[in-house]
């Protein structure tokens, strides 16, 4: 029986590649272990450490993303919510969202009441068309104020460039 003389260094190597592919976790099993892989920033990982949570520390570095690598926040230039005043004794924080001062905040937010709808957002481009819709019957008033400070252009940016560019 002939024996093939491998040498070392590839050994080493092709282990350390093998050692290195197995240790991410899949999605599945970072979902078995509470960690939704697409959105975990490696940053998040880190503050694990504050709330004594040390143990998961590992498991999660083998779940999370890079922040650098992470994908930014999509900005839209408008955004329509869709609710129905019948259905607000079913979404009481909805409710408090409209009827409070804090869509006056976000002067690229419309609120439209269309009869039998559950409350939604739909994100608009520049050119008016629609490039998402998220459902929110779950969401609290905080829930709502942040999704919007993230995903809106803010109008007042655009008003300022436009005073720039007209500046004698």
């Amino acid at each position: 029986m002939a024996y093939i003389k491998i040498p070392p260094l590839l050994i080493i190597s092709t282990l350390f590649l093998v050692q290195n592919c197995l240790s991410e976790f899949t999605t599945e099993d970072c979902a078995s272990l509470g960690f939704t892989k697409a959105n975990l920033l490696c940053s998040s990982c880190d503050q694990l450490k504050d709330f004594n949570l040390d143990q998961l520390v590992e498991h999660c570095k083998q779940c999370c993303h890079n922040d650098d690598s992470a994908p930014k926040e999509k900005k839209y230039a408008r955004a329509i919510l869709e609710v129905c005043t019948c259905k607000f004794p079913a979404y009481p924080q909805i409710q408090a969202f409209v009827k409070s001062d804090r869509p006056a905040k976000f002067p690229n937010l419309q609120i439209k009441y269309l009869r039998g709808l559950d409350p939604i957002i739909k994100l608009l481009d520049k050119d008016g068309i629609i490039r998402e819709t998220v459902a929110i019957e779950k969401w609290n008033t905080d829930s709502i104020e942040e999704f919007l400070k993230t995903h809106l252009i803010k109008e007042e940016d655009d008003d300022r460039g436009f005073l720039k560019t007209n500046l004698i």
